[in-house]
């Protein structure tokens, strides 16, 4: 395919393709160009989202751009248009040996392309200096961005209080899909990502080698899930495909949900104290999480349990095709 704006010319050598799912070939070579790019900056380019599309076929109404120069994948980039109401949403990674030729803004016209109607939202991990360059130079505003907090597991973690008649369980795998994901559901049913997760994305989670559902903890009334703590657990003992986990293992809050019904009753902090204290208890020293910048009241949860802003995750958005007046 070549790029829909003459304003961003393809050099000679660079070869764009856009397709549905990816062949395993493509999708292994997809993979090997993110390590890459994770070991040259230091944070992943893409996200746990991505990556199990990558791993495992994906939906089959995503997109796939790669960006070959002169035989080499140079360039990658995922599109979700999922969201027919904010837009489609993308990722995108070159490799650290092609950078600085211009072809992130090839890369990110093809996705614009792709999209459709011209809107675009593209997420960047880790407010890397070189994503704002890019995102200023293709005409993106910031929009949105998630905190990543982290906190020492080795200071003083505080007991939790459940409310009368809350129980809290471990997650039963081939039991506990289909309540989980309408608790979740509830939950989470006004955030953009979070809220719209079906079995098919916790199925996917649970055949990840990371999964352990001793870390994932169900708050019960009555025999009714009303909150749940899902912890997990990077690097250490866990390896990426090359055998190698590159970090020292951290744990991390990867999801807390609370029943509307029972907010106010301190079940979110019971939860999340659980938690931690688990993956103190697995020997870890830190624990990280991600909460919208925006969201007040999580930070300040999170906070008043010793967390502190450690990064940050940035979307910019664009309505129309670059190189046009948005």
């Amino acid at each position: 395919m070549q790029t829909p704006s003459s304003q961003v010319p393809v050099p000679e050598g660079v070869v764009l393709r856009a397709s549905g799912q990816l062949p395993a070939a493509d999708a292994a070579a997809v993979l090997a160009l993110v390590q890459r790019a994770a070991d040259e900056d230091g944070v992943g380019p893409l996200s746990e989202h991505v990556m199990l599309h990558l791993r495992y076929g994906g939906d089959s109404r995503a997109r796939n751009v790669l960006l070959w120069r002169d035989g080499n994948l140079a360039g990658y980039g995922h599109l979700d248009p999922t969201d027919p109401v904010e837009g489609p949403a993308a990722e995108m990674v070159i490799d650290p040996a092609s950078r600085r030729r211009g072809l992130g803004l090839i890369l990110g016209e093809a996705l614009v392309a792709e999209s459709g109607d011209g809107r675009l939202r593209l997420w960047a991990h880790g407010e890397l200096p070189a994503a704002a360059r890019l995102a200023a130079a293709a005409g993106f505003a910031r929009t949105r961005a998630l905190w990543q907090m982290r906190r020492s597991l080795q200071a003083r973690i505080g007991r939790p209080q459940l409310a009368e008649g809350v129980h809290v369980r471990t997650f039963v795998t081939g039991q506990d899909e289909s309540a989980w994901v309408r608790l979740n559901q509830r939950a989470f049913a006004h955030h953009p990502e979070q809220g719209a997760w079906t079995t098919e994305d916790l199925t996917l989670r649970e055949r990840e080698p990371w999964f352990d559902p001793d870390g994932f903890f169900l708050a019960e009334r009555e025999g009714r899930l009303v909150g749940f703590h899902w912890t997990k657990i990077h690097g250490g003992q866990l390896q990426d495909d090359n055998g190698q986990h590159g970090h020292e293992a951290i744990g991390e809050v990867y999801v807390v949900g609370v029943d509307p019904d029972e907010r106010g009753t301190g079940l979110g902090r019971a939860l999340t104290l659980i938690g931690l204290r688990y993956l103190r208890g697995r020997g870890l020293l830190q624990v990280m999480l991600y909460v919208d910048e925006t969201n007040s009241a999580a930070i300040g949860l999170y906070e008043s349990l010793g967390f502190t802003h450690w990064d940050t995750d940035v979307m910019y958005s664009r309505g129309t095709v670059m190189g046009e007046p948005a």
